[in-house]
């Protein structure tokens, strides 16, 4: 018989400060202690984290595994074997859930229990232009992808599924070794299965991610790696080849922030968004020329 309602798996690796902000936003929420547990998996850190989660095993059900570091998508999966729960609720050490998050999702779920429950972000860092600029990207993902049309898109850092329904679609794809595209395949491999997505705005977690010009850069040119990584996937999975999104996908991304900011803000962000996506085409010919490398250089068996 499962003992919780709830299993919030959390991913973490070299950042003790952020996992410490994350769990005491854990132990502020109104949910009922014994209905959830959380579970940390350290992915490797060179340090361990028992120091950090031992001042809020008094107030939370807390599981401390440990493995080699591997990926968020392994450490992810190593979570969710361990889980105890009917549901598997997933965000990331530099988020802060708000107190009533869990019962956000509850109630979401009692609507629609089969589906992947995706929720709002929030940036917890608005005087940090490059932050701002990052959620300000997916904003605009969530209102392309999920407002205008069924949900297909939601970020790991902030979503749920019955155990079960995890299970049966494999979990995420490990192949993804950064914090990267993991989530988008993830969510269309969820829909290849044809079960439901529902988009729970009241669900809402405070994302602190502290940037810097060449942080961002980075951030951006890793998202371009993983999006080649999930377009190989899904198109080996549609027997098809590579497909990008349209022209006015971009035209609309980089107009986006002129219509939610204010002048001359909107310019600002519009142009950090243009930067990302130099980034982004960066990273995804950077790891097309990788994965050719590899596969010319790999021995022919005959």
């Amino acid at each position: 018989m499962l003992s919780y309602i709830f299993s919030i798996i959390i991913p973490t690796y070299n950042r003790p400060q952020y996992l410490a902000r994350c769990l005491n936003a854990l132990a502020q929420m109104t949910y009922p202690r014994d209905r959830f547990e959380v579970i940390v998996v350290d992915d490797g850190s060179a340090q361990s984290m028992a120091p950090t989660i031992a001042p809020f095993r008094a107030s939370l059900h807390l599981t401390l595994i440990e493995q080699a570091n591997g990926g968020p998508a392994k450490a992810r999966n190593t979570g969710a074997a361990q889980a105890q729960a009917q549901y598997l609720v997933f965000t990331d050490d530099d988020c802060q859930p708000t107190p009533t998050w869990l019962q956000a999702l509850e109630a979401k779920l009692q609507a629609c229990p089969q589906a992947l429950v995706g929720g709002h972000t929030l940036n917890a860092l608005p005087n940090n232009l490059f932050s701002t600029a990052s959620q300000i990207l997916i904003d605009y993902l969530y209102d392309y992808y999920n407002a205008r049309h069924q949900p297909s898109f939601f970020a790991s850092n902030n979503f749920a599924m019955a155990a079960e329904q995890f299970q049966a679609i494999g979990g995420f794809d490990t192949s993804f070794p950064l914090a990267a595209g993991e989530d988008r395949e993830f969510c269309d491999r969820w829909l290849q299965h044809q079960f439901p997505m529902a988009y729970a705005p009241e669900m809402t977690v405070y994302h602190t991610h502290q940037l810097s010009l060449k942080q961002f850069w980075r951030q951006h040119f890793n998202y371009g790696r993983g999006a080649y990584c999930f377009h190989q996937v899904k198109a080996h999975r549609a027997h098809g080849s590579v497909k990008v999104e349209p022209l006015r996908f971009y035209w609309q991304l980089l107009t986006y922030p002129l219509s939610q900011q204010s002048q001359p803000q909107g310019v600002l962000l519009s142009s950090l968004l243009l930067l990302s996506q130099v980034a982004n085409v960066g990273g995804f010919f950077w790891e097309r020329h990788q994965q050719k490398s590899v596969s010319s250089s790999a021995p022919v068996i005959p």
